[in-house]
């Protein structure tokens, strides 16, 4: 998806997008950097958009890994299905069911959790529920990554963590973000 259809699309989607530009090579590079491609076994991303972060993940995943995207906004959704790679798997449901769907799909748990929902803009009921559930189904020190472009839930992924988080700030985009480093146990 181009940046004009994508703007297009965030503009009709404000409150599920979070944005109205696509993230920068700069934070995705950053978002990307903790993750150990080579023993990762399964790597989920939520609200994947317009698959730019789901293609760099592609680039580097070894090819016994799989990566599971969830995507709600039928749009993004579709344009996604076009990727064509055996390790993708493109879900059309709300990110708080990702334990049963890597369960279907023959996993405990996940590696890495790649998170670029519009935290903010949800009901504080369904990011509960969501940043739960991420915790529960990751391994033990595995990793969710979150960028937001504010500081607004430090206190809750804080919270949902225990305490084992980690903040980096990224200029180069738009606008720019913070990144969130969150690790179970």
């Amino acid at each position: 998806m181009n940046k004009i259809n994508f703007l297009k699309e965030s503009l009709k989607n404000i409150r599920t997008s979070g944005t109205l530009f696509p993230s920068s090579r700069f934070l995705v590079s950053k978002l990307l950097k903790g993750v150990d491609f080579k023993t990762a076994k399964l790597i989920v991303e939520f609200g994947p958009g317009n698959g730019i972060i789901t293609n760099n993940i592609l680039n580097s995943l070894q090819p016994d890994a799989k990566l599971i995207i969830f995507e709600i906004n039928d749009n993004f959704y579709n344009a996604l299905l076009k990727i064509d790679d055996n390790r993708l798997v493109v879900v059309k449901q709300s990110a708080d069911t990702v334990i049963e769907v890597i369960k279907a799909h023959n996993f405990e748990n996940a590696d890495y959790i790649i998170s670029s929902l519009p935290l903010t803009n949800m009901p504080k009921t369904i990011t509960t529920s969501i940043l739960n559930n991420a915790y529960n189904c990751l391994k033990s020190k595995g990793c969710f990554f979150q960028y937001q472009y504010s500081l607004t839930y430090y206190s809750n992924l804080k919270e949902t963590f225990k305490g084992k988080i980690s903040l980096s700030f990224e200029s180069l985009n738009i606008p720019p973000a913070f990144i969130y480093t969150c690790q179970k146990d």
